[in-house]
């Protein structure tokens, strides 16, 4: 029940409505003031309900919401970069406007923010203060926290404040000021770095939820127990290894969340907690429950996953609401597996799709992440418990660096805290996608350490159940990982005495250091990239040109070898000793880009065997050996390299046979069309496949619909109007979009196409591909068209257009809890903002629902919110239970103001229909309608 934080006696707010009623509000007489033109203030939102005429709300007044920054009591300057210099200007230009702010929204990561904080005092009457940090992000797509370390002191002056959110900060200890805050009711500091809170922190009487989670609280103040009304508790993911006694005393609190933390047990006060609904205690150390947390009345789930326990007693395993994954109960515990360590004593962690971390201890420990990644910890890898955090990334162009003939297999996985150094390996199976056409190479798990990617010792594993692929490499301290394939890599140390190395790969390929080559020991390193017949007559439509297999010779001196190397390579395909023109053959160096080939066969002493080359070269790079008759080599060889790194693909544009709004965009390697195809010919229908074209592994392109159809150009992953793609062979190349169309489709179907351009140049290809990939024509790959067929009116379909927004009246809930009215709904949505997509999922809307109505009205925020929110109220007029469902959304979307505002309608509507009750004497079986007419 919403509790205001400055009471005053209700006012009532009455409209004329023609064509309709008249229609009452009850309405605290701070809202009344709030809105001195309360008429003018609904005007657009009725417009597009399709009310304004009809009900005649008002025709002049002060700006709406779509044309200014302050709207009301509100000001939601958060979404914008630079909404910290919007509220100082507001400030000084309309002062008395900005100090009857009620809700105020800004971002953290505004450089302004210090200015702007010493302004908050004078806000006498807000009740809602956001501060958030994470609208920025860094390059690798981390939320950036925010500025904020502190506080003014005057902001303990505000005694109207109910709610406080300042997570995403870099807060070390909580500001005093808020200890002074009267009515604070919601407190959020979740994500700052928090080691304690203040003895005093029960000095908070009125609060009732309060979030710290992903902080590093170690313990808790003896006074969190004198909090006697709170109701939700989140402490999860801090560092907390023990709760005081105290807890115990929060009889009125429903839901409490320790997950992530470092608890062996948990005080037996906890069985005080008759409110209690819901217990979060997973992934902690315990290895010991109370049996009495079994008998709370209330309880309806009891977390105890990923924890230490052996033993639980059977009045908690024998409830349905307990959860107990994760722990070594007796002989549930599984057993190793044959490519896993054995580790018989050790807990094993199955973290779900929603996690984020686990806790390592000292005893060690096994962890299985949901996408399948693998992790085993040993005895002793950190001596003090330690939360490990992970999430996987989409790999990026500009910082995942993949070098020539390097194929990506997987996406980036960040594993935190970086820099950390384990007392012993920790060792990572990452699944990946198998390159089965890809032969004579290897699998290596590369490592990112902020500066650059380095290559580590690595095993691959095949898992016996599920025949997955795995990447099995050891590490001491944790940063980004990937797996990519490369060329066989063979290496050596050369000392002074020298040495022989030869290729894994092909063992004719041979290279001869002598003695006295070097000074000191250096390490060389030595790949081949087999090139067959057949690969040359395709690419140059030549049968008489023929290479040898490329080999690429690397060291880690920046110094010439002291004397020449020898390196053995085999004749080209069909060539031999015996039918050898040596006026044909051609030795090229090529330098480590591959961007110059030279012919440098004047240039050595070239010996034949009767299958070998032989020359001595004193530095390294690519060596490659030539058939032909064909003059200027070099040039050839430069195109036929940069051929052998290109992929031929084909790109699809297919729609949902069920819904054809629904498109599905995929780039596929030439050679598994048919198969993809095959596997979506039953729920999708388009066009053939494009044309066939190339593209470089990491290379960028985009996708634009045009000639009547358009997407929301509010996507992530929309630059200019194109939805943008990075081409990774081994990755899947799709995206699966909702498409619209300016046209009104009523009369006529919609011929359009989606087009696919060449995107930013990748850093590596070679000069001469990059130069062609210049200009604008040069840009197009393929077009493919789309058709949008003409929309059919469906049965049960309201007459008018959905567009306008026209619904009959609503009445939502029920006698007993209340009723929302249309004109609710209308004032409810004038406050939502950018937070309508969060609102629309947690009220139960599918994402493609939400997107649906995104590019629906893409160009009009209000359209989108009234349209969720009234799609949503229309599919659930029967249900009973929908207002206490939109009240729960709202606070799961953290926008509790909303929520306050609809308890502070239902109650006001309660107390009417009481009264209508005793005055009419009706029962209130029977008085369903008279509710109805009450609220109005």
């Amino acid at each position: 029940m919403s509790v205001l934080p400055c009471p005053t006696e209700p006012s009532f707010l009455l409209l004329l409505i023609p064509a309709a009623s008249w229609c009452c509000w009850c309405l605290p007489a701070w809202q009344v003031r709030a809105c001195p033109d309360p008429v003018d203030k609904t005007q657009k939102m009725a417009e597009l309900l399709g009310l304004g005429d009809k009900c005649g709300e008002g025709a002049s007044g002060a700006p709406v919401l779509a044309g200014s920054c302050l709207a009301d009591n509100r000001l939601n300057l958060d979404v914008y970069p630079d909404g910290c210099r919007r509220f100082l200007q507001l400030f000084e230009g309309r002062r008395g406007e900005v100090v009857q702010v009620e809700f105020l929204r800004l971002s953290s990561n505004d450089h302004l923010l210090g200015t702007t904080l010493g302004i908050l005092p004078h806000l006498k009457h807000l009740k809602s203060l956001v501060l958030k940090g994470g609208h920025a992000r860094d390059e690798f797509g981390s939320c950036q926290y925010g500025s904020l370390t502190s506080l003014p002191p005057d902001v303990g002056n505000l005694r109207c404040l109910t709610h406080l959110d300042i997570s995403f900060n870099s807060l070390s200890t909580l500001p005093s000021c808020i200890l002074h805050l009267p009515s604070l009711r919601m407190l959020l500091v979740s994500h700052n770095s928090l080691v304690a809170l203040p003895e005093d922190f029960g000095s908070l009487s009125k609060l009732t939820f309060f979030s710290a989670m992903k902080n590093q609280l170690k313990d808790l103040p003896q006074s969190i127990g004198e909090l006697a009304v709170l109701q939700d508790l989140d402490l999860s993911e801090n560092a907390l290894e023990f709760l005081p006694e105290e807890v115990g005393n929060l009889r009125n609190c429903t839901e409490l969340d320790l997950s992530g933390n470092r608890l062996s047990s948990i005080p037996e006060s906890l069985a005080n907690l008759k409110s209690l609904r819901r217990l979060h205690l997973h992934s902690n150390l315990l290895v010991t429950v109370p049996a009495s947390l079994a008998s709370l009345p209330n309880l309806s789930r009891l977390d105890l996953q990923n924890n230490c326990l052996r033993t639980v007693p059977p009045e908690i395993q024998t409830s349905p609401f307990v959860r107990l994954q994760g722990n070594p109960l007796g002989e549930t515990e599984p057993s190793p597996q044959a490519d896993e360590p054995s580790a018989g004593g050790l807990r094993r962690l199955f973290l779900a799709s929603g996690e984020d971390s686990f806790t390592v201890t000292s005893e060690g420990c096994k962890v299985v992440l949901a996408c399948g990644i693998h992790f085993y910890f040993p005895p002793g890898t950190a001596s003090d418990p330690l939360r490990i955090y992970f999430r996987t990334l989409a790999p990026d162009p500009q910082w995942v660096k993949l070098r020539h003939h390097d194929v990506l297999l997987s996406t980036v996985l960040e594993l935190q805290p970086h820099g950390v150094k384990f007392q012993q390996e920790v060792q990572i199976w990452l699944p990946y996608a198998s390159p089965q056409t890809l032969h004579q190479r290897e699998v290596v798990v590369r490592t990112f350490s902020g500066q650059s990617w380095s290559d580590l010792r690595t095993r691959v594993e095949q898992k016996r159940k599920s025949k997955k692929h795995v990447a099995h490499c050891s590490v001491l301290h944790f940063s980004w990982f990937l797996v990519v394939s490369r060329l066989v890599q063979n290496e050596c140390k050369v000392p002074t005495e020298g040495t022989l190395l030869f290729s894994s790969v092909d063992p004719n390929i041979k290279v001869t250091f002598p003695p006295g080559v070097t000074e000191e020991t250096r390490s060389v390193k030595l790949q081949v990239l087999p090139v067959s017949a057949e690969e040359i007559e395709e690419i140059m439509a030549d049968a008489g040109c023929r290479a040898s297999p490329l080999l690429c010779l690397s060291q880690d001196s920046l110094v010439d070898f002291l004397r020449p190397v020898r390196i053995q390579l085999p004749l080209p395909p069909g060539v031999t000793g015996l039918n050898l023109d040596r006026s044909r053959l051609h030795l090229l160096h090529g330098d480590l880009e591959g961007q110059t080939w030279d012919d440098i066969t004047s240039q050595v002493v070239l010996e034949f065997t009767h299958l070998y080359a032989v020359f001595e070269v004193t530095h390294f790079s690519w060596y490659w050996l030539w058939y032909t008759t064909k003059t200027y080599i070099g040039g050839i060889a430069k195109k036929v390299y940069e051929r052998l790194r290109m992929y031929q693909v084909n790109f699809i544009a297919l729609q949902r046979k069920k819904d054809p709004e629904q498109v599905l965009l995929q780039c596929v390697p030439k050679h598994k069309v048919d198969p993809v195809l095959k596997k979506l010919q039953d729920r999708y229908r388009g066009p053939e496949p494009s044309d066939m074209v190339e593209m470089f592994e990491g290379e960028q392109f985009f996708a634009a619909f045009e000639r009547g159809i358009c997407i929301d150009m509010d996507r992530p992953d929309c630059v200019d109007g194109r939805l943008l793609f990075i081409f990774y062979s081994h990755l899947k190349n799709m995206k699966e979009i909702y498409v619209t169309s300016p046209v009104d489709r009523k009369g006529q179907a919609v011929k359009g196409q989606v087009s696919f351009y060449r995107g930013a140049v990748p850093e590596s290809i070679p000069e001469d591909a990059s130069r062609r990939r210049k200009g604008p024509d040069s840009l197009w790959l393929a077009t493919l068209p789309i058709k949008l067929p003409r929309l059919k009116p469906r049965w049960g379909e309201n007459p008018g257009p959905l567009n306008g927004f026209s619904f009959p009246p609503l009445n939502l809930g029920n006698a007993e809890t209340g009723y929302l009215t249309q004109a609710n709904l209308l004032s409810i949505a004038r406050r939502m903002g950018a937070d309508w997509q969060t609102i629309g999922l947690n009220l139960g809307l599918t994402y493609q629902q939400i997107e649906r109505i995104g590019y629906n009205n893409r160009e009009d925020l209000d359209k989108q919110i009234l349209d969720m929110l009234f799609s949503w109220a229309q599919q659930n007029l029967e249900d009973r239970d929908c207002v206490n469902k939109l009240i729960t959304a709202m606070k799961e979307s953290g926008r509790q103001d909303i929520a306050d505002e609809v308890e502070t309608i239902i109650e006001l509507g309660r107390q009417k229909y009481r009264e209508s009750i005793r005055r009419v004497g009706l029962e209130q079986e029977s008085s369903t309608e008279d509710s109805a007419i009450a609220m109005m």
